[in-house]
């Protein structure tokens, strides 16, 4: 198992347009090899932002990486510049992660 997840810290009170962004978007996840599942995952607030994770779950790094040069991966970002900048304090923050136990 091998997981991918992206950061996000977002300006306080942008929560929900936010989440409505994901909701709205077309992943194209659903048709590619090796995906196990999608979450949106929403962490702690603090004086500054919201820390929010997309979260992916993959059968193999191998899987992810293929993903990552496919058509479904251009689709799915095609719009990723598109919302709004005063969303985001800063840039995605990508982690991986093989699964050990």
């Amino acid at each position: 198992m091998f997981l991918a997840m992206n950061r996000f810290k977002i300006a306080l009170g942008r929560e929900e347009e936010f989440i409505d962004h994901w909701r709205r978007r077309e992943s194209h996840l659903d048709s590619v090899p090796g995906f196990v599942r999608f979450h949106l995952l929403k962490g702690e607030t603090n004086a500054e932002y919201t820390l929010f994770a997309s979260h992916t779950e993959w059968v193999s790094e191998q899987a992810f990486a293929d993903w990552t040069r496919s058509e479904a991966f251009m689709k799915a970002h095609a719009n990723a510049g598109r919302s709004a900048r005063e969303l985001y304090l800063g840039g995605p923050q990508l982690e991986l992660f093989e699964a050990i136990l």
